[in-house]
């Protein structure tokens, strides 16, 4: 545990000019105390640390001091690559090994560059949940990374709507879509690639098993493909409905953007008014309402005719609350 720490003391001070006790008791999550016998015990073994004392004092490396410990370990270099999103490597467990392969790359920088992994965190941030939600981590969240980063079968136990079923899985890679995980898995031994919910597995065991991973294996490809059949799945009904300009314009931001696009593209000619109509692909007429209601006085639903009837009598009340005359 100590020796691990002295290598990060000695990295941090590589990258920087130099740094307070005070800092490197911060970076280090020690006290100051340890830092100072810490600093000793290096200088002890040869590497050139200074003190400089004072108020603007601080640690210091001697004479342009490189240590050659800044080899990055295989967990390091793959979380290297998803430094970008913070929040999901602290959910996967990999927040460590990112800041590890942080400071080691920072320290083998030339003294120039060595403020570009500062410069960039101040100009770029990815929040990747959704607006007016409180994403929750999966707690067994960590297992299932572990596995997928181990290429280890996995046996899990997954909720579904007709109950609860036990698989062994090839985990293959994990998804983070607006604040959801999601795993990419087929069931051990073949078959196909199916996507499960990780909030929905209630065991998941590491086997001692490994598998073969398919170099064909594409994760957004796949992923893709899943989403727009996804997408498409669920919308089983249709509603015929004419729209004015502004109506036309705003449908892709109230029901799903590809049936949008597509229902327009497939419109009637514009009428007398100007407005088009077109039908549109949507859950269920339930949801179409909710969809609808957010065009307000710039759609018209022709079909089917209980929605109809259903927005004829919001509009009923509405003029009824807002005191026209002609209401009801």
């Amino acid at each position: 545990m100590r020796a691990a720490r002295l290598i990060k003391m000695v990295l941090l001070l590589q990258s920087r000019p130099s740094m307070t006790a005070a800092e490197l008791a911060r970076e280090l999550e020690v006290s100051e105390r340890t830092v100072t016998r810490d600093a000793q015990a290096l200088s002890e073994a040869g590497v050139p640390v200074y003190a400089d004392r004072g108020r603007a004092g601080g640690y210091r490396l001697v004479g342009g001091y490189r240590t050659r410990l800044t080899g990055l370990a295989r967990s390091e270099a793959e979380a290297l690559f998803l430094s970008g999103v913070p929040g999901a490597l602290r959910e996967m467990g990999l927040e460590d090994a990112a800041s590890a392969a942080r400071l080691k790359v920072t320290a083998a920088l030339l003294p120039s560059l060595r403020d570009a992994p500062d410069s960039a965190a101040r100009r770029f941030h990815l929040d990747a949940p959704a607006w007016f939600r409180e994403p929750e981590t999966p707690p067994l969240l960590p297992a299932v990374a572990e596995a997928v980063w181990d290429d280890r079968c996995v046996r899990v136990r997954y909720r579904r709507a007709d109950g609860e079923v036990e698989r062994t899985l090839e985990p293959y890679g994990l998804v983070l879509k607006a604040g959801v995980w999601y795993l990419c898995a087929r069931v051990a031994g073949g078959g196909p690639f199916r996507t499960y919910r990780i909030d929905r597995f209630g065991a998941v065991d590491a086997l001692d098993e490994c598998f073969d991973r398919d170099p064909g294996f594409d994760l957004p490809g796949h992923w893709a493909g899943q989403a727009e059949r996804f997408a498409r799945s669920i919308l089983r009904a249709e509603v015929v409905v004419r729209l004015s300009p502004e109506g036309a314009r705003r449908l892709p931001y109230a029901v799903d953007p590809l049936s949008a696009r597509e229902a327009l593209a497939g419109a009637r000619e514009p009428d007398a008014e100007g407005w088009v109509t077109v039908t549109v692909p949507v859950e269920s007429e339930e949801v179409a309402h909710a969809q609808l209601t957010a065009l307000g006085p710039e759609a018209e639903v022709v079909a089917p005719a209980a929605l109809r009837e259903r927005f004829a009598g919001d509009a009923a009340r509405l003029a009824a609350r807002y005191g026209r005359p002609d209401a009801g």
